[in-house]
């Protein structure tokens, strides 16, 4: 079963980009690669149910298991040391990619407060876009009433796109609201 956002890409965003930077050849055209969610909880390094929780809220999110991330080296300003627990990530490819990517455009990123749009200039130069969110109560998975602590996350786009451009023109195509 193919997911809306496929559809959407082969019916839509092919022709489009194969018109506007004429592709010679089909495996040319941009296609989006994987999403990366990366969730910063240096504040749960003592807290081990905070952690938990914020785990178990971004596993909910993405639909898949989140990873713990640990420091890799001590730094003694932060109070950190080698192997401390400093975060959480996902990486989705494939359908649970595209479905939450048509989530996230779809439902997510309208119910954020005074949303005009994501900003344009987050690319990296290498046709990845990198977007931040400063609430996960957005997604409709998060129940509200059992969230401890507001926490934010960042989500990485990558792209099989050459320049930002093109990103930018698949990503809208796909639906991204980018900001005028």
């Amino acid at each position: 079963m193919a997911t809306r956002l496929k559809e959407k890409y082969k019916a839509e965003a092919v022709p489009a980009l194969q018109q506007k930077f004429n592709y010679k050849n089909p495996m040319q055209i941009p296609r989006l690669d994987k999403i990366v969610i990366n969730m910063g909880l240096g504040d749960c390094k003592d807290n081990a149910k905070a952690l938990e929780n914020a785990v178990e809220e971004l596993s909910q999110i993405s639909g898949q298991k989140a990873l713990v991330i640990q420091a890799r080296k001590s730094i003694a300003n932060f109070k950190l040391r080698e192997g401390m627990n400093v975060g959480a990530k996902v990486t989705l490819r494939g359908e649970r990619m595209e479905e939450f990517f048509d989530k996230l455009v779809s439902i997510a990123l309208p119910r954020t407060r005074d949303f005009r749009g994501v900003s344009p200039k987050a690319f990296d130069g290498r046709g990845n876009y990198a977007l931040g969110v400063r609430e996960q109560l957005i997604f409709p998975e998060i129940n509200y009433d059992k969230v401890e602590q507001i926490r934010g996350m960042e989500m990485i786009f990558v792209t099989t796109a050459q320049t930002d451009e093109e990103a930018k023109e698949l990503l809208s195509l796909l639906g991204m609201p980018f900001a005028q």
